[in-house]
Order: C-alpha cells, then sequence, then structure tokens
C-alpha cells in the first residue's frame, strides 16, 4: 500500500506536471505572437501558475469556472485540450471557440470553463448567476470563481459576494492577488486591508494562503470546497502570487522595479515545487523530461494551429444572438 509520503510526493508530481504544461503553454504562444504567427497579444499568467494548478486539481470536471483575460492556465487546469486551445489562440478553425474568442475570451463549456473575460470583474456576476443555476437545478456541482485583485475595486465584486453570501450560492471566489493591476500597484488604489476583510463584511468566510505553494492552493482549496459542496456558502480564497512578465506580450515590464522580479523570479512556483520534489528523491532528470514533454506538446500544438485552416466567412453569423431584426445582408 502506498504511504503518505510517496502519495504527497505522487501528487506533487501531478501539479508540477500541471504547471509545467501551463507555462510551457503560454511560453510558446509568447514565441508565436513575437513570431507574427497569431493575431492580436496574450496576457500572460506566468508565474501564477500554483493557483490555477491547485484550485482546478480539486475541483470535478461537472464543476464550473470564470476566468480572466489572464485564462490560459485556469482552462488548461480544468482539462481544456491543447490543441483546440492553441487554434482558439490563433484564431483558426478547430480551435474552441470556433476561432471567434481568442485569448482573452476562451471558453470551453464541454469541461465547464464558463469563458475568460476582458472585463475586469466581469466573471464575477457570471459566476454567482452559473451557481443559481445549478442550485435550481439540484446539482451539487460548484463554481470556482478566479479574479485579480484589480476586481476588488470593481462594483460586480461587491454585487456578486452580496448576492452570493445572501442566497449561500455555491461559489468558491479566487482572489489571484499579483499585487498588480495592469501597471499599477493594487496597495496604491485599494483602501483598507484588502479582499479578505471585504469578503468578511459580506458574511463571505476567507482564508489567504501562499499562492506559489501549489501544495498549500490545493489543501487551501480543498477544504473551502468542503464547505461549499455541503452548503455552507460561499467561500473566498486569497492567493498572493505574483506575475512575472510584464501586462500583455507586447510589454516588456520595464517599469518594474529589477531587485522586486528578481526576488520573485527565485520564489516561480515550479521551482519551488522542483525543489520539493528534488529533496524527497526525485531524479533532476525525471524533472526535466516533464518539463521536455511539455514543451514538445506545445511545440505540436502550435505547428498543428499553423497548419489549420481559418474558419469559412459564413461562420461569423452563427453562434450568435437572434434578436428578430431584419437579416443583414452578408457582404
Amino acid at each position: 500500500m502506498e504511504s503518505g509520503a510517496q502519495h504527497a510526493m505522487a501528487r506533487l508530481m501531478e501539479l508540477y506536471r500541471l504547471m509545467a504544461r501551463i507555462r510551457t503553454f503560454e511560453e510558446v504562444a509568447l514565441a508565436a505572437h513575437a513570431a507574427g504567427e497569431l493575431p492580436g497579444y496574450l496576457h500572460p499568467s506566468i508565474g501564477q501558475e500554483a493557483v490555477a494548478a491547485g484550485v482546478c486539481s480539486v475541483l470535478r470536471r461537472d464543476d464550473r469556472i470564470t476566468s480572466t483575460h489572464r485564462g490560459h492556465g485556469h482552462a488548461l487546469a480544468k482539462g481544456a485540450e491543447v490543441k483546440g486551445m492553441m487554434r482558439e489562440l490563433f484564431g483558426r478553425a478547430g480551435g474552441v471557440c470556433r476561432g471567434k474568442g481568442g485569448s482573452m475570451h476562451i471558453a470551453d463549456f464541454s469541461i465547464g470553463m464558463l469563458g475568460a473575460n476582458g472585463v475586469v470583474a466581469g466573471g464575477i456576476p457570471i459566476a454567482v448567476g452559473a451557481a443559481q443555476g445549478l442550485r435550481l437545478l439540484g446539482s451539487d456541482a460548484i463554481v470556482a470563481c478566479f479574479f485579480g485583485d484589480g476586481a476588488i475595486n470593481r462594483g460586480p465584486f461587491l454585487e456578486g459576494l452580496n448576492w452570493a453570501a445572501l442566497y449561500r450560492l455555491p461559489v468558491l471566489f479566487v482572489c489571484e492577488d499579483n499585487a498588480v493591476a495592469a501597471f499599477t500597484a493594487a496597495c496604491t488604489v485599494t483602501a483598507g486591508p484588502g479582499v479578505v476583510a471585504r469578503a468578511e463584511s459580506c458574511g463571505v468566510a476567507a482564508e489567504s494562503v501562499d499562492g506559489n505553494d501549489v501544495e498549500a492552493v490545493a489543501e487551501a482549496a480543498a477544504r473551502l470546497i468542503a464547505r461549499v459542496r455541503r452548503g455552507d456558502g460561499p467561500q473566498l480564497l486569497h492567493a498572493r502570487t505574483y506575475r512575472l512578465l510584464g501586462h500583455t506580450s507586447t510589454d516588456q515590464a520595464a517599469w518594474r522595479d529589477p531587485d522586486e522580479v528578481t526576488r520573485a523570479r527565485a520564489n516561480d512556483p515550479l521551482i519551488r515545487a522542483r525543489d520539493r520534489l528534488r529533496a524527497a528523491g526525485v531524479a533532476e532528470a525525471d524533472l526535466d523530461a516533464i518539463l521536455a514533454e511539455a514543451r514538445a506538446e506545445m511545440e505540436a500544438a502550435r505547428a498543428d494551429a499553423l497548419q489549420a485552416p481559418w474558419p469559412e466567412a459564413a461562420e461569423a453569423w452563427e453562434d450568435v444572438q437572434d434578436i428578430g431584426a431584419e437579416p443583414v445582408e452578408q457582404l
């Protein structure tokens, strides 16, 4: 029988593998953007992988999530298929949103990923509405709602938490606190003691965790999800992390303090997990193989996306709301 230590190591290996896939997906996508292979730009989450991996690793497939404009990691951690995601970034046929959503609005309903969102805090009311829908359906599935620290200064945060608390809805609110909203340090624009205090003021129980420790995130998320699922009402997980790159794929982040970034790189969640695994006896070669395997998977997805056809023009008129107006003549 597997010992507790062996089980913990195997669990950490899987979490490390998931974080490696998220990291390499974004690195390959950034390289593709730099090469002019995909339209638009990307919002990378490099440095924040432990939050997505830790939370989604303890969700069920029928649980839902809502995401942010920085949502690649959430989608991958929830189980989205890599080639479909990469095609979506490239705007190609076969993308998870048929090439219409792109990076900032990526979604995959088949695995409960209700969508990334270009509006700060925009996923919060969607998550609350989805949770109320699950309640009406009699389901014990829950919704995990990811948002950044910048979202706590937006109206939907208060409205969403208030409604969820009032009706004791099955929502786990996850604040990915990377200490910066776009280009602005959160501490310069956020009054009071922060997200935990604000959640508790609405009657939402909250817990803070080191968001770069993937095991700690998974343990805290499992604990809070169990409370949500048994009907204790919404919970909030405050995960303290750090975005290692700029706001977008075109931002070189020259505005950041270099010493701060150096300190943050030493706290990289992949490095921390790797060091822990090495200390537990995992060979360096095995850890390197995980990264190599992940990179090969993502490069294959990039090559596939480059070869994929563009969507048919007529598809632009599909999957849109019919408001009963006269049809517009197609160009």
